[in-house]
């Protein structure tokens, strides 16, 4: 295929391209560049190549995925708003209709899967559960469509722009290592401290107090079992989020690459693209359903305590 510029554009340069983030990073001095620069003194900048971007290593931002993330986020965060300060008992129509049945549909959900008292979970599920929705359903809009209007907008053809921040696995762990933190810290907050270390020390193998002795042998082996599956969680989280959105986002690159194949295949790509996308009308909620759902178990978990060592 070729671009508009008559560069000869291969399948795997398209592939690539797109799932590259657009990277703002710091590269050393006398780093020579894709276009053949040569950085005289180190700075941040743009990467203009997948190769720059990895050797940004740390000291680098997805651009893409931070400003699409908090564009979503506001946008959540204003139509709740919205529909609170219109609110009405006596019609409520349209999108305050939608907003009561969520809160009343996760509501419910939380009742169920957390069976304690807190006025947090239940936000916290509202949240997690709307924003992943809404940059899960970033993948609905045409792979080409907002990276070519960036493109244009830009001036830069060569320009990475990816708005699908769930695709992105520094978005899926930050939000799974977010919600771990809150996890630590609530399991601290409802069992002190000395009940947290127990619980990773006393479980799940505990010695009768008559053979206290044995305890010395079993703690090692209760660390290694509590402590790998404490941190099983987070990754669990947004590895599996990010792994469904990321190989979901790839089908549709590949689909669209057959309108450059001919009449026929493009044909068969439209009906591809429709058929996939109808299925990930499902796939979108599911997956936000399935993050939200995790993290209240994660949450009921982490005020439960059940201290055999009593």
């Amino acid at each position: 295929m070729a671009s508009e510029h008559g560069e000869v554009v291969t399948t795997i340069d398209y592939i690539q391209h797109h799932l590259q983030n657009m990277t703002y990073g710091k590269l050393p001095a006398g780093y020579v560049r894709a276009d053949g620069t040569v950085m005289e003194s180190s700075g941040w900048t743009l990467a203009h190549s997948s190769t720059e971007a990895q050797s940004m290593g740390m000291q680098a931002f997805h651009l893409d995925t931070l400003g699409w993330g908090i564009v979503l986020g506001v946008i959540v965060l204003f139509i709740f708003h919205r529909v609170a300060k219109t609110a009405s008992v006596d019609t409520p129509r349209g999108l305050q209709s939608f907003v009561e049945l969520l809160v009343e549909f996760i509501d419910g959900m939380v009742k169920e899967l957390f069976h304690f008292k807190s006025n947090f979970v239940a936000p916290l599920a509202l949240t997690v559960f709307s924003w992943v929705f809404m940059m899960n359903l970033m993948d609905l809009i045409p792979v080409d469509w907002l990276p070519h209007a960036a493109q244009v907008a830009t001036g830069d053809a060569h320009l990475f722009f990816k708005v699908v921040p769930t695709t992105d696995p520094n978005a899926t762990m930050g939000m799974a290592f977010t919600v771990f933190g809150l996890m630590i810290f609530f399991s601290i907050r409802e069992k002190g401290l000395w009940g947290f270390i127990k619980e990773l020390t006393c479980h799940p193998f505990f010695a009768p107090k008559d053979k206290w002795f044995l305890n010395i042998i079993l703690v090692p082996f209760n660390v290694i079992l509590e402590v790998s599956g404490l941190l099983a969680k987070p990754l669990s989280l947004g590895l599996r989020l990010f792994g469904n959105m990321y190989a979901a986002e790839v089908i549709f690159i590949l689909i669209a690459l057959t309108y450059s194949a001919g009449l026929f295949l493009g044909l068969l790509g439209g009906l591809m693209q429709l058929s996939w996308l109808i299925f990930h009308i499902l796939v979108v909620p599911l997956q936000a359903f399935i993050f939200m759902v995790l993290t209240v178990v994660y949450m009921g978990m982490a005020f439960d305590n059940h201290d055999e060592a009593h």
